[in-house]
């Protein structure tokens, strides 16, 4: 059965840091081919793309770039997004997201809220 457990979400003043992880259990993100992404959901609005990592490929979305960096560590099975000068604007649900062939897979989210 494949799960992802995302976990690190938190209240955190602008300019702060997080590290977020996400936990794969069911599969190896380490195998081919999978790609494992971070987006986001704000209050009232749609969820949106925020980093991928496919094999050793990454890609952010414009608004992190600089900011975020995705990483993996295949022997814990475990995707991380690290973030930093963190903006109110940030302030959203962080989900996981497995897409291995045709499948998808999300965690149930990890809310990280950015306020003084």
């Amino acid at each position: 059965q494949v799960q992802l457990v995302e976990s690190g979400g938190d209240l955190v003043q602008p300019g702060g840091s997080l590290r977020l992880s996400c936990e794969a259990s069911g599969f190896t993100i380490s195998s081919s081919p999978t790609t494992m992404s971070w987006y986001r959901q704000a209050p009232g609005k749609g969820r949106e793309f925020v980093a991928s990592v496919f094999i050793v490929t990454t890609t952010y979305a414009d608004f992190v770039k600089g900011r975020f960096t995705i990483s993996r560590d295949d022997a814990k099975n475990t995707v991380f997004l690290q973030m930093n000068n963190l903006k109110p604007e940030d302030t959203a649900v962080y989900y996981c997201k497995a897409k291995r062939n045709v499948y998808e897979y999300w965690g149930q989210g990890t809310p990280v809220t950015v306020s003084s």
